[in-house]
């Protein structure tokens, strides 16, 4: 074929027209001598133009030409033109699997396979595949036969013979037939073995449910027993010799490649069991030991090969166990560990194309299938199935999965298989991984019917099926608890009552019976308000779910949708703001002090749909509001409602910004930096607090005296407050300063800011639905002996002359936080010399500071309190690590401006930099302080009350394991993980605070 130079040819064009990718290599293929009496015959290129890849079946057809010999070359050729089933067959795999290409080259004889078909053909079982391997006598012929066989199944499946079900059910019983022959061969070449034992091999995973791809791991269970009058342990070692040796003649490579692996891992023990057991020591294994998710691997067991009795008995001994493995004592937890499971351990670069493992993919709808069989099927035997598309149409002929809902399911998951099984049948390499290259994309969007742009094509699809998966998987769950106790269209199937408590209890739910109650209430009727929570409600049992206590979340929920169900943007921003609806759950879900700051003002969820609403506001931002309102209430109770309210709804803020930031969203995941969580918790809750005292002193003072008080006045924060590091439930510990304004008495301004204080306190502790701010001034001079305000100058009098060591450490965290800035800076001056004193510490100052914090750990820890686990005053829990940081401040704080800090972690973080302490030693007192930190924050969050010790009550302590990043039924390993960071913390305390180093 020449053309004029410049010019194409009309078969170039012709050729581009067909699907071409490259025409060029193409017309010089058609030149060849080996296909001169077809070249020009239009058929052959229509039919190269219908496959997935007309490039790579030209390719094919002339290696399969150019390889058989002289006569027969001819014969393909008349025969591929003239007959059109053949023609579709052959060009239609030689278009969509390279593999077979090269097999088909390899053996240029086997493309007879695909002339005719019996009508046994059409849909073969076991004894067809049989009988096309019953030649094969060693692993090598045993290869090449199965070859042929798929290649006549694959044949089928891309010509559209048959539907995806039935290509994976006949790869399936493909891989029977291959059992069956390689344990023939290995019985033949070790017949004494086989005189001694009875072997079954039992089939699991997708083998088992006849839903096999084309090349996946072929996972197996061997069940062996001796024959009569041979010793069990002699019996036992031959089965494990057969059942090695057939493991080998499939998974190895010859010259003849690979069938595919042979996985006996779901064995009891997995690799560490022995590879072949007796049907007693399978069952003692299973009553005894196993897990849930071997229980679920069970669903799909079927014996496919070896003693055809025993491997029955098998499979009817463990079934029992399958459908009784919802009533097991850890079934709630492992479902939940299970579920959360799907997506882990996928490398970041390859989560968006896991065709299998990924968000919305195949595997998400297997198991959301599997875990319903196993909570419903032990009542159903009609989802007694190994088949996921068989178990689904169970599913939704029983109610427990909405029939839409189980269609959009049904045809997402062929779609993906579809994809899955056109991905490995190119190379016959077994992968999940959606290919990147834009001809591996366009083959695989053209063998799958998208001819007009089918890349685009394909990744729509794609994105829409997977789509619809991710939506549904958790859906399906949850939507029929709804269809349980709503009023459904005529005729359609709704789950019971009893089958929607069994699945609440499954998911976690521990009084299903008042859940149902609840989704009963906030889901029936006609009016818009149900339908909207008709729609939400699926998605927000899931989340409930996925925590400690889904009760109480169900619970606070619908309280909050009772208190704002009439609100027109309540339903709204949950149903249009994908974050807040999530955000609101895990809040619920979390623990008592959060639902119970958003049952006080339940319109303060409006913060959860705000993108900047979980950021806590500054104190600059916080005390303009907090004074704005006072001056416009009439009088000083009004003002600090007012202020008190402000004060919850920031409260609410912060408790929402940590639960979330602990639990992760699905958008945004777990905070890693738990210091940073601490930090900011500390931060909020103090500039909160100095806010709050802010408004309750001008509130005070306006009451009495107008905008101006006799004596010029100060709060000054101490202990948690001043270093900034107050947890959800911690007092205000402060001390009161004030200096007498020029002409006022020294008695009448005593008498004003005594009277100040009086009534701050008595304000910020009215009985009202808002939790009051306790203010705590036993750090003062004196104690509680001491007077509750003092001047300036009396407290430079009272410290030049009677300070104590405890007195300059506690005025390490001193820091002004409201009333009269001068005077405040004026305190901080006057105290500076105290507690960073000059040259630093004398001995007998650091012996006194050993002393008392010997004589506090021996006497104020409560009784029957566990020292290992007091997060306060235990080992090496937050007294520990400040009395060890403050030293280090008091003896050194003179000389390193870093160290002059009321933060206990910034002051740590420069007496490392100063290299005052080792960076590993710094690092431990850190992580040991930022975890005691979060056990008290969690406590509160969890039980709604302050407390410094792990709750006692299983659900609350389950609870704080969720909030610190342990899954459920890991409170052991929370427990171990913090006795052992305490530990390490203690072990620097002793040697930085008791010990020499100084």
């Amino acid at each position: 074929m020449t053309t004029a130079p410049g010019r194409r040819s009309s078969t170039f064009t012709r050729l581009l027209r067909h699907g071409f990718t490259d025409p060029s290599a193409a017309e010089q293929l058609l030149d060849l001598d080996a296909l001169a009496s077809v070249r020009s015959d239009p058929v052959l290129l229509e039919a190269l133009g219908a496959t997935a890849d007309p490039d790579l079946a030209l390719r094919g057809l002339v290696r399969i030409v150019e390889a058989g010999e002289e006569g027969e070359r001819q014969v393909l050729l008349d025969t591929l033109v003239t007959a059109k089933p053949l023609r579709d067959r052959l060009l239609g795999v030689l278009g969509a699997s390279e593999a077979l290409g090269d097999h088909l080259a390899r053996h240029p004889r086997d493309w007879q396979a695909l002339v005719t078909y019996e009508s046994a053909d059409l849909n073969p079982g076991v004894a067809e595949f049989e009988q096309g391997l019953a030649d094969a006598v060693d692993p090598d012929s045993l290869r090449v036969a199965y070859r042929r066989c798929l290649l006549t199944l694959a044949a089928r499946d891309v010509c559209g013979t048959t539907g995806l079900a039935q290509t994976a059910a006949e790869l399936a019983d493909l891989a029977t037939a291959t059992l069956r022959a390689a344990l023939a061969i290995a019985r033949t070449s070790a017949p004494e073995d086989a005189a001694q034992c009875r072997l079954a091999v039992v089939a699991m995973g997708k083998c088992g449910g006849r839903e096999l791809n084309y090349v996946s791991d072929v996972d197996v269970i061997f069940v062996g027993e001796a024959r009569d009058g041979v010793d069990e342990t002699k019996a036992m070692q031959a089965a494990t010799r057969l059942a090695a040796h057939m493991m080998r003649i499939c998974s190895e490579t010859t010259v003849e490649g690979t069938i595919w692996e042979v996985d006996a891992n779901l064995r009891p023990e997995g690799r560490n069991g022995p590879l072949v057991r007796t049907l007693s020591s399978h069952l003692a294994y299973y009553q005894r030991w196993a897990k849930t998710w071997e229980f679920q691997a069970l669903l799909k067991a079927r014996a496919v090969a070896g003693d055809p009795e025993l491997g029955a008995e098998y499979v009817e001994a463990v079934s029992p166990l399958v459908w009784g493995a919802a009533d097991r004592e850890n079934f709630v937890p492992d479902v939940q560990k299970m579920r959360r499971r799907v997506v882990d351990n996928i490398p970041a670069d390859r989560i968006e194309r896991e065709l299998k493992l990924g968000p919305g993919g195949l595997r998400d709808v297997e198991f959301a299938v599997q875990l319903l069989q196993l909570v419903h099927g032990r009542s159903d035997a009609s989802l007694h199935s190994g088949s996921t598309l068989e178990a689904l149409q169970a599913l939704a002929e029983g109610g427990y999965v909405g029939r839409a809902d189980a269609a959009q399911l049904d045809e997402a998951y062929r779609f993906l298989r579809s994809m899955e099984h056109r991905i490995q049948l190119y190379r016959l390499r077994r992968t999940h991984l959606v290919p990147e290259d834009e001809a591996d994309l366009r083959r695989l969007g053209r063998s799958l019917g998208m001819r007009t742009d089918p890349v685009a094509e394909l990744n729509k699809a794609w994105r829409r099926h997977a789509s619809v998966v991710r939506r549904l998987h958790e859906k399906i769950f949850y939507r029929p608890l709804l269809d349980a106790v709503a009023q459904l269209a005529p005729g359609e199937s709704r789950l019971s009552a009893k089958a929607a408590a069994i699945r609440l209890e499954a998911l976690g739910y521990a009084d299903p019976a008042a859940a149902l109650r609840h989704l009963e209430a906030l889901s029936s009727g006609v009016t818009r308000k149900a339908a909207i929570q008709r729609t939400l409600l699926p998605v927000l049992l899931g989340w409930f779910a996925d925590s400690a206590d889904p009760d109480a979340g169900l619970l606070g929920f619908r309280k909050v949708s009772d208190a704002l169900g009439k609100t027109p943007w309540y339903l709204r921003l949950l149903r249009d703001e994908g974050a807040a609806a999530e955000n609101l759950a895990r809040v619920l879900s979390g623990g008592r002090l959060a639902p119970d700051l958003l049952m006080r003002a339940p319109e303060a969820v409006a913060i959860l749909g705000d993108p900047e609403g979980l950021t806590p506001r500054s104190r600059g931002h916080l005390e303009q509001e907090v004074l704005a309102a006072v001056g416009r209430a009439g009088d000083a109770e009004s003002a600090v409602a007012v202020v008190r309210g402000v004060r919850r709804r920031e409260l609410f803020r912060t408790t929402a910004a940590d639960l979330i930031g602990s639990y992760g969203t699905e958008d945004s995941p777990a905070e890693q930096d738990h210091g940073a969580l601490v930090d900011r918790v500390g931060s909020a809750v103090t500039d909160l607090n100095a806010a709050t005292i802010a408004g309750a002193l001008r509130a005070a003072v306006r009451a009495q005296w107008g905008d101006t008080l006799p004596t010029r006045f100060a709060v000054i924060g101490m202990g948690r407050f001043g270093g900034h590091e107050l947890s959800y439930g911690s007092d205000a510990d402060v001390l009161f300063v004030h200096r007498p304004r020029e002409g006022v008495s020294d008695e009448e301004a005593g008498r004003a800011a005594n009277a100040v204080v009086g009534e701050m306190r008595r304000l910020l502790q009215l009985p009202t639905a808002d939790p009051p701010l306790l203010i705590d001034a036993d750090l003062r001079p004196e104690g509680k002996t001491g007077p509750m305000v003092r001047t300036l100058k009396s407290y430079g009098a009272y410290y030049r002359r009677w300070s104590l060591a405890w007195e300059s450490q506690a005025l390490l965290r001193a820091e002004h936080m409201a009333g009269d800035e001068e005077l405040g800076r004026d305190f901080i001056e006057l105290v500076d010399p105290l507690r960073y004193p000059m040259e630093g510490l004398g001995e007998d100052a650091v012996r006194e500071i050993r002393r008392l914090k010997a004589r506090m750990e021996s006497e104020r820890m409560p009784r029957g309190a566990d020292p290992t686990l007091h997060a306060k005053l235990g080992r090496g829990g937050l007294s520990d690590v400040e009395w060890t940081v403050q030293l280090m401040q008091m003896q050194h704080g003179w000389a390193e401006p870093g160290l002059r800090t009321t933060r206990t972690r910034e002051a740590l973080a420069a007496a490392c930099a100063a290299e005052l302490i080792p960076a590993e030693d710094a690092q431990t007192l850190d992580e040991a302080w930022v975890l005691a930190a979060r056990v008290r924050n969690a406590v509160m969050l969890v039980r709604g009350r302050p407390g410094d010790t792990f709750p006692s009550d299983p659900r609350e302590l389950a609870a704080v394991g969720r909030y610190l990043g342990y899954e459920p039924g890991h409170v052991g390993d929370m427990l171990d993980d913090y006795r052992r960071s305490t530990r390490r913390a203690r072990a620097v305390v002793e040697e930085r605070f008791y010990g020499a180093a100084t």
